[in-house]
């Protein structure tokens, strides 16, 4: 008799344990809202129309802005993108839709997954050490030799400040599956050069609403 009542016991433990767990699934999935799109297709850079939908768009280069600062990725360069529809329009949306033709190249750049971002991610209230800083690194005990030519030490980032940091990342990046329209997000292509060196830039869409480009300014 108490064989089977531990039984019971462990058995509706397991149960309370899985129901307890279904939550943070829904929490996880929530977490995701999409950035607010701007208020008319006019307020971007740039604009063209694919069927009845307008694509607008705006290159942001290497910089992400977050509602409380900007961040910088040397890695990646970003554009912000907005999708405007007719009334109670919905769009099927895909991040792979999107592609970045930089400096005429014959194959353009696909878009990379916001998630490769997060450990490029460079802020002003964190930047490394100027090398005359790091030069006065001292040898043995004596303190009174130094390496100019020795690298910064590294910057350590708190946990937390890098978490809050994805999580908006997460928050901005395009929504995707059927939405309705108006909807927006940023979208990352891999570039490590400078965007001085960018003399012309072609944001390219292949998606439900058909075919089109928008020319961008560098």
């Amino acid at each position: 008799m108490q064989s089977r009542t531990a039984l019971l016991i462990l058995t509706a433990c397991v149960a309370f344990g899985l129901s307890a767990q279904e939550p943070a699934k829904d929490l996880k999935i929530s977490t995701a809202k999409g950035l607010a799109p701007r208020a008319t297709p006019a307020d971007y850079q740039a604009q063209i129309k694919a069927g009845a939908v307008i694509i607008a768009a705006e290159f942001l280069g290497h910089a992400i802005p977050l509602p409380q600062e900007t961040l910088s990725t040397e890695d990646y360069v970003v554009v912000e993108v907005g999708m405007f529809g007719p009334p109670d329009a919905r769009l099927m949306l895909s991040v792979n839709d999107f592609s970045l033709r930089i400096n005429d190249k014959k194959t353009p750049a696909p878009n990379q997954p916001y998630e490769l971002v997060f450990k490029t991610l460079k802020s002003p209230e964190y930047e490394p050490p100027s090398k005359s800083d790091a030069g006065k690194t001292s040898f043995g005990t004596g303190g009174g030799q130094t390496d100019p030519n020795a690298p910064p030490p590294p910057v350590h980032i708190p946990i937390e400040v890098r978490r809050t940091w994805q999580q908006h990342i997460q928050e901005a990046a395009m929504l995707e599956g059927e939405r309705p329209l108006p909807q927006a997000g940023l979208i990352y292509f891999l570039y490590r050069g400078k965007t001085q060196s960018i003399h012309s830039l072609e944001l390219i869409y292949s998606g439900a609403a058909g075919k089109a480009a928008v020319a961008l300014r560098p």
